[in-house]
């Protein structure tokens, strides 16, 4: 008959116990020691054993068994073209989109360069992220940031994802404008204003209601859109409800376009529209600001702020664009060498609520 062990309690006390029991209790202070035999020691420091050669033993894949055909080399799988889009949650974020229409009868110039200048000066000027600001141009070599309507639709969600209170939103067009037939009702001239992405035969361009839902209506409280749109027709291609018209003497009135059929405001943030002309009227580009072909709403857009002193009111911003557009207009009647098509309209302000213009600081 094998021998009693002894065994000591958390107190101190010692106990005799039969070989084959597994708790006991204190008589002293109650308490139930477990108690285990060398035969289930020597199990758990085995099994402890077995677990730390497993963690440093290399991974070996599963072993299968091939065809001779299938032991042949597979060819290396194909590059990853698509890439992340960057972060959606910076304070300052853009979206940039240029679009030449390369090989097109209705190529354009000066647009993927427009979008370039918007990324300078916003890196350089105003001190966004270069990578919180997504560039759509047909230079890009990502699949992803080429100007197709699926990407400039994703590219809009991405910039307001997310969106919270002193976030500063840009987004930025330099392409084809135009107007179709209005559908639903809420336009007051029965015309919807359209961005035309690269692949607008195919895919359709994209409609002020669309760029509204997407961009504007999800503007949270304390977040702040600017969209400068350099295109014909783009008056209120964010279907902005309030539009600001300026008078050459420097006074103003707010028109009021809202619509009794669809709400066109944000959820508590603001928006604001810098256009390059009226919904019934076309832009263009110039040679004129820099001796290359570039859209004259973007340049003036570019220049008035880097020109206004620190923090203009959009009164201020809005007189000085006009100020150069007319310039720019004055010169080309003055030159023979430039074309009918290098004249531009006067830029347009449009709002999601009325505002004093002489009064709020444009900060971006």
């Amino acid at each position: 008959m094998a021998s009693r062990r002894e065994v000591r309690c958390r107190c101190g006390r010692r106990m005799l116990v039969q070989p084959d029991v597994r708790a006991i209790q204190c008589p002293t202070c109650h308490n139930v020691t477990q108690v285990y035999s060398l035969v289930d020691v020597a199990r758990g420091a085995q099994r402890i054993i077995n677990g730390f050669q497993q963690l440093l033993r290399p991974h070996q894949p599963p072993q299968h068994q091939h065809h001779p055909q299938q032991m042949m080399a597979q060819p290396p799988p194909p590059p990853r073209l698509l890439e992340p889009l960057p972060s959606p949650f910076g304070k300052k974020r853009a979206v940039l989109c240029g679009v030449n229409y390369k090989g097109k009868s209705y190529s354009l110039e000066g647009c993927i360069s427009d979008a370039k200048s918007m990324r300078c000066f916003l890196v350089q000027k105003m001190g966004f992220p270069i990578d919180s600001i997504l560039m759509l141009t047909e230079d890009e070599t990502s699949p992803q940031r080429i100007p197709t309507k699926r990407n400039i639709r994703k590219a809009m969600r991405w910039l307001v994802e997310g969106n919270r209170a002193r976030d500063s939103l840009v987004f930025h067009f330099s392409g084809h404008g135009s107007q179709q037939k209005d559908y639903n009702g809420d336009e007051i001239d029965g015309q919807d204003e359209t961005l035309a992405p690269l692949d607008h035969e195919t895919e359709g361009k994209i409609i002020d209601d669309e760029i509204n839902r997407i961009l504007v209506r999800p503007l949270v409280h304390g977040a702040k859109l600017h969209a400068v749109i350099d295109a014909c027709n783009s008056g209120t291609v964010l279907d902005l409800p309030f539009i600001c018209r300026m008078e050459r003497n420097g006074s103003y009135e707010w028109e009021d376009h809202r619509s009794v059929r669809a709400y066109k405001g944000t959820d508590g943030g603001a928006a604001f529209c810098f256009s390059a002309c009226d919904d019934d009227e076309t832009s263009g580009y110039t040679p004129v600001f820099t001796g290359k072909n570039t859209g004259a709403m973007t340049y003036s857009f570019i220049k008035a702020v880097k020109t206004a002193g620190p923090s203009p009111t959009y009164g201020h911003l809005l007189n000085l664009m006009c100020s150069a557009i007319r310039e720019a207009q004055s010169r080309l009647a003055l030159n023979e060498d430039y074309t009918s098509s290098d004249a531009s309209a006067e830029p347009l302000l449009t709002s999601s609520e009325e505002f004093d213009v002489y009064a709020t600081k444009f900060i971006l």
